[in-house]
Formats: C-alpha cells, structure tokens, sequence
C-alpha cells in the first residue's frame, strides 16, 4: 500500500498496531467476569470489533458471537477470520440486534469513541436494550483526570511492507469532553522511513461522570485494569475494567 494510501485505509495496519496487545487474557477475563456477575448466557456481541480478534476468542470460548463496527474493511477482514460469526455495519451509538446478546463488550477503550456525551448516553442505552434479562455490558475506560499528556505507549513490528513503529497517547486539555488519542505510525523500508500523524476524537469524562451515565440501566461494578487479575478498582488509578449488570 504505497504513500499515503496507508492511512486512507488502515484496516490491513490494525493488527500490526495491536501486535501486543493480549486479546486471549483480555476475553479470558471478561468471560470470567460473565461467569461472576451475568446470566451465564454465551450470546455474545462486541462492539467497535475492528478485524475481529475478541470475536475469534469469544468463539473458541464456546459463545454464539458477533460483532459490529462501523468501518465496512474492518468487518471483512473479520468475517475472514471468524466465518462462523455474524457481522454488521453499525454505529455503537444507535444499534439494534435480532436477538437479545448474554454479553456486550468493548475492548481498547473504544467507549470512546462516542465522541460525545450524548452519543455515549445513546451508546449505553442501546446495549441496555440490546441485552437479556441479567446480561453485561463490559468495557474498559480511561478517567480524563488522570490523563498524563506526555505518556506514550510505543512498539514496533515486522511486516513484508518495512518495519512498523506505533505509538499512540491520551490527550486532555483540561476541561470539556473531548480528548484526543494521538498516534504516531512510523514505517522505514530500506532505510527510509514515512511517518504518520493523526488525532481521534474521543469523549472525555471522569469515572464519576461515568459511573452516573450508568446507574440508571445497570448494576456498576469498576475494577482495576488488570486482565490477569479481578481487583476491585482502588479509587486513584486512571484506567478501569467495567462490568454493568443489566437492571
């Protein structure tokens, strides 16, 4: 994919950008969390799938699973690796399903990508509705408080295009809700490098704030970001795990 043709179109970069991310220990522990405080249902549905990755494991798992996004390369690349599953190109903000899902997730803070207050007030009410007697909606978040500007998480990868360096941040300028996650995506081939800069738009708000949007659909249970370990969330630490227990 030649020039600025990657970024036209990055679903074939997505995997590389989450070369280290853990999605077997991320599902594993959300199936745990599903085994602790759902309804022991296996309808599974994740929002914001990307290429599909939580799908497959949630499917080895032993769960009914789907996904929806709303970026159609993505959902390809997904139903190739998951031809078992079903797909749809839908906004997570508004969505509608055939049959009620035991399990909602949204993996890599994708919440998010609401954009808005109002979107996520829509989000959250369309997986209330979308879930079955006693379901959960699983998801992680970053509170805007805690945002350090300067923190970057970095790491690289070989790809038959050149070496890929990615790095990406949280942005927060202060007040309002909106924050940014900036990334960086960095490929030399033969000593050459071209680097990518871009922004995305996310929805800022404290978990307070977050906590309040919930309430009214849901049992809230926070915990730390931990997905080797189900730790009660400590009250200081930026970044969380929530399992919401449809009411």
């Amino acid at each position: 994919m030649p020039g600025d043709a990657l970024y036209t179109d990055l679903s074939g970069y997505y995997d590389l950008m989450c070369a280290d991310i853990d999605y077997g220990a991320q599902s594993h522990c959300v199936h745990r969390l599903q085994q602790l405080f759902g309804n022991a249902g296996n309808r599974h549905l994740d929002l914001a799938c990307g290429t599909g990755p939580h799908v497959r494991h949630f499917i080895d798992a032993g769960y009914e699973s789907s996904g929806l996004d709303i970026n159609q390369p993505m959902l390809d690349r997904a139903a190739i690796r998951c031809p078992e599953a079903r797909f749809s190109l839908q906004d997570m903000c508004g969505f509608a399903v055939e049959k009620p899902a035991d399990l909602i997730t949204c993996f890599l803070y994708s919440i998010h990508y609401s954009g808005t207050i109002e979107r996520l007030k829509s989000c959250i009410a369309s997986a209330h509705g979308a879930l079955a007697a006693g379901g959960l909606f699983c998801f992680n978040a970053v509170d805007k408080r805690r945002i350090d500007n300067a923190s970057f998480v970095s790491h690289s990868t070989r790809h038959a295009e050149g070496l890929f360096s990615f790095s990406s941040g949280w942005h927060y300028p202060g007040d309002g809700e909106r924050q940014a996650l900036k990334l960086r995506i960095e490929r030399t081939v033969e000593g050459k490098s071209q680097v990518w800069h871009d922004e995305h738009a996310m929805v800022a708000l404290s978990f307070a704030e977050l906590i309040e949007l919930l309430q009214p659909y849901f049992e809230v249970h926070v915990l730390e970001h931990d997905y080797e370990k189900l730790i009660p969330w400590n009250e200081a630490s930026g970044n969380a795990i929530f399992a919401c227990v449809k009411i």
